[in-house]
């Protein structure tokens, strides 16, 4: 059975090292190189995710596989909006895809979410990314489309999406 945990500062290196395996794969046919380069160093520098956990109250929680691997995570905050916590990342290891771990990840966020007294979950996705089929099959529906502006001419362009919890 695959186990989640709370990340540690301990574990940052290991985040870093599963964006990178898994972004090209997710990524590659949607972002110029370029861009995926920089989103890498821009989010997932050992730096970047403890400022996103010390400042930006992210919680990072891990996924192992059952022979006590690493193969994914999730970042959320609560209370991103009153009421909502917002995923930021949710990645796992493509080898490591369609087995189930994404929707444990998600169950224990949902969990802890409720817990917080927060009543739904929020994400943003890209438009072109398939995983948008695998999160409305967990219940989460487009709610809204953004485009950011990350930077060195570079924009994200993504659905909105989000699922009430039932308390």
């Amino acid at each position: 059975m695959p186990q989640i945990r709370l990340a540690t500062p301990a574990d940052y290196p290991t985040i870093e090292r599963i964006a990178r395996q898994t972004w090209p794969h997710t990524f590659g046919s949607i972002l110029s190189v370029e861009q995926l380069n920089y989103m890498l160093n821009w989010m997932y520098s050992q730096q970047a995710i403890a400022e996103q956990v010390e400042q930006k109250d992210h919680v990072f929680l891990i996924a192992f596989n059952d022979a006590g691997e690493a193969v994914g995570y999730v970042s959320f905050e609560v209370n991103y909006v009153p009421a909502i916590t917002k995923i930021h990342k949710l990645y796992l290891l493509p080898q490591t895809q369609g087995q189930g771990i994404g929707r444990l990840l998600i169950d224990e966020v949902a969990r802890r979410t409720l817990a917080a007294g927060n009543t739904a979950l929020s994400l943003n996705v890209n438009r072109q990314n398939r995983a948008v089929q695998f999160y409305e099959r967990l219940g989460f529906s487009v709610v809204g489309c953004e485009d950011i502006d990350i930077g060195n001419g570079f924009l994200m362009q993504d659905y909105v999406m989000q699922k009430p919890l039932v308390l």
